[in-house]
């Protein structure tokens, strides 16, 4: 048949695959003759070569080689075929170098490309002539025109499909992957992806390689095996599955932590072929492109929340630029509190109230254990200060409500991208108010608490604080929260003079916090009662220092006023009398705490006598004694 066939390629494909496996089945026996051995190969107009014929290009393959592939296909695909095999006495390497043109003892090296991309498989033979034949499942497949993944892939590579649509700044990073590998001469070079959000540096490896028909496969670092051999094994099965897919790869090494874990991801980089695509902090052996997935701009968020919220959308023009300003969410997650805020309003919810609600959630990052997210309840009401530190509170919440109007609309950001976070250092005396002022802060602002525990965060290994503070930095600065550095003199103090080691790496520690505080973009509220053990370069950062004295009297009578919630049975208090101790209003809070569960567990309502017992245990746990003039009046 040599007229050209109008068919579809798939269709193309079988019969070119039949018409060759016709004639290796005549080469099994020339002697017979008859119409099957004369049979001419076909012709088709195809808009591509057969499988058969892509797979001996792709690959290398000498004319012998891949009629070596033919005629292990011919015995899966074929009843008549294996029946002649099987007369010959098996498909052997012995069968082909006798019975197939142009052959070769080279083709079955280890190095060859037929066992080296495991195009066929050996059994056991006695000699390498006896030794049976039998083709990989997965070219089996390749060869009839159909596409499964490698099964022995599965589990480690997932598709990853396009996003339905990119912020403009990530489709200019999209089309620049695409220009860079559409314009490379020969092999792709692996490109390097940097950001914050994985999720868009996914969204945009895919858009790209989808701008070059080629799909696109996420494996994790995570995943690759710890033995070298089946590391390799890994890396030369993926590179035979994107030559036969077009595909490329994602090598997501993101968290990568331990130093072997990197170093295995290097040699797989290494050992594994086709275009690549990587994420993570991984230091490559050869040159890559690097490309930064930049956090989407806030005018791009607002786009994105005015499209995926629909008409209403529209109607929140305005407040959406406020929730922008509070919130910098990446797409995936603008999409999710879009769905959420419009379900919350749904059920009776103000929808600016709703969005807050679920940006408020979606915006909320991992810290693994290093700060704990307090919600803040406490408002201003609930704060006993004098004027000028209220106004300074009041100052604090102003810049940080308006940071992004005056740093980006107003055009400040663009003459220095240092120091536009906000910082404020709260120091008194313990009970002051100083915790409760950050979370009346955190509360107008509409934002969560993140109060770091140093604890958790101060490493005795070199270069661990940094990272654990990094972490705790890149919370703050993603879910918008106000970051808490309580007794923060034990963490930013003075840095010393180095006489050895242990000096030279505290002080890179605060080296680093001062520098990491400069490209902090958000409010930083650090808390101490020792203000001059603080290191100087820190004050001299600080936008508001407020001070926190201890409170008068008339202070102390209106903390003793806020100091029972309107629930709490009271009977016959005198303010007076009790605004005479000399206490704090964390000390204030304590006893009026400790006096309602006294009075509480004797049925009655809060009264004088609860409150002096429960200021003498107060007073004597902090080893401090009731004076006469703080007790006069209380009989």
């Amino acid at each position: 048949m040599n007229a050209a066939i109008d068919t579809t390629w798939a269709e193309a494909n079988q019969r070119a695959l039949t018409a060759a496996l016709g004639r290796v089945r005549a080469q099994l026996s020339p002697d017979e003759g008859g119409e099957e051995a004369g049979d001419a190969p076909a012709e088709f107009s195809m808009a591509e070569p057969p499988a058969f014929e892509r797979l001996a290009a792709t690959f290398g393959l000498s004319p012998f080689e891949r009629d070596v592939v033919l005629l292990c296909a011919g015995v899966e695909l074929e009843a008549a075929f294996a029946a002649r095999v099987a007369e010959a006495g098996g498909a052997t390497f012995g069968l082909a170098l006798a019975a197939l043109p142009d052959a070769h003892w080279s083709a079955l090296t280890p190095s060859a490309p037929l066992r080296y991309w495991r195009l066929v498989h050996l059994g056991s033979g006695d000699t390498l002539a006896a030794t049976p034949l039998r083709l990989d499942e997965r070219v089996l497949h390749f060869l009839t025109g159909t596409d499964p993944l490698d099964e022995q892939l599965e589990g480690f590579v997932q598709p990853v499909a396009p996003p339905a649509g990119l912020v403009p700044s990530h489709r200019v990073v999209a089309e620049q992957i695409r220009a860079a590998w559409a314009s490379a001469d020969a092999a792709l070079p692996a490109v390097r992806l940097t950001g914050s959000d994985p999720v868009a540096v996914l969204g945009v490896a895919a858009s790209a390689c989808a701008a070059l028909g080629l799909p696109l496969y996420r494996l994790d670092a995570a995943s690759i095996p710890n033995a070298p051999a089946d590391a390799d094994l890994l890396a030369r099965l993926w590179t035979r599955e994107a030559a036969l897919r077009r595909a490329a790869l994602f090598l997501d090494a993101d968290g990568l932590d331990a130093d072997d874990a990197r170093q295995r991801t290097v040699r797989f980089l290494d050992a594994v072929g086709g275009p690549v695509l990587l994420s993570g902090d991984v230091i490559l052996r050869h040159p890559a492109l690097v490309f930064d997935v930049p956090r989407p701009r806030r005018a791009e968020q607002q786009a994105w929340w005015i499209a995926t919220l629909g008409p209403a959308g529209e109607r929140l023009n305005g407040q959406l630029g406020e929730i922008t300003a509070q919130y910098d969410l990446p797409t995936a997650a603008i999409e999710a509190a879009s769905l959420r805020g419009l379900a919350l309003a749904d059920g009776g919810v103000p929808l600016p109230d709703a969005l807050r609600t679920a940006c408020r959630s979606q915006a909320r990052q991992r810290t693994d254990g290093l700060a704990h997210r307090i919600e803040p309840v406490a408002t201003w009401d609930d704060l006993v200060l004098p004027e000028p530190q209220q106004q300074l509170l009041h100052d604090l919440a102003v810049h940080a409500r308006q940071r992004v109007r005056v740093h980006e609309t107003w055009g400040f950001a663009a003459r220095s991208s240092r120091g536009l976070g906000i910082t404020a250092l709260f120091s008194g005396p313990s009970g002051t108010g100083k915790t409760l002022a950050a979370e009346v802060v955190a509360h107008t602002l509409g934002l969560d608490l993140l109060h770091v525990d140093l604890s958790r965060v101060v490493s005795k290994y070199i270069g661990e604080t940094e990272k654990n503070l990094g972490r705790v930095f890149d919370a703050a600065e993603v879910g918008g929260a106000v970051l808490l550095f309580d007794e923060a003199d034990a963490l930013f103090g003075k840095r010393s003079e180095v006489k050895d080691s242990h000096d030279r790496y505290a002080n890179l520690e605060v080296s680093y916090l001062l520098q990491r505080m400069e490209a902090y973009r958000g409010l930083a509220i650090l808390t101490t009662n020792l203000k001059k053990s603080l290191d100087d370069a820190f004050q001299r950062r600080l936008r508001f220092v407020v001070p926190f004295p201890l409170p008068d009297a008339a202070h102390r009578a209106a903390i003793w006023q806020r100091a029972f919630p309107p629930e709490t049975p009271t009977e016959g208090l005198d303010v007076a009398a009790l605004a005479r101790l000399n206490a704090t209003g964390g000390t204030i809070r304590n006893i009026a705490l400790h006096a309602a569960f006294l009075a509480a567990d004797a049925d009655e309502p809060v009264r004088m006598t609860h409150l002096l017992a429960a200021a003498r245990r107060v007073y004597a746990k902090n080893e401090t004694t009731l004076t006469d003039h703080e007790l006069r009046g209380w009989a």
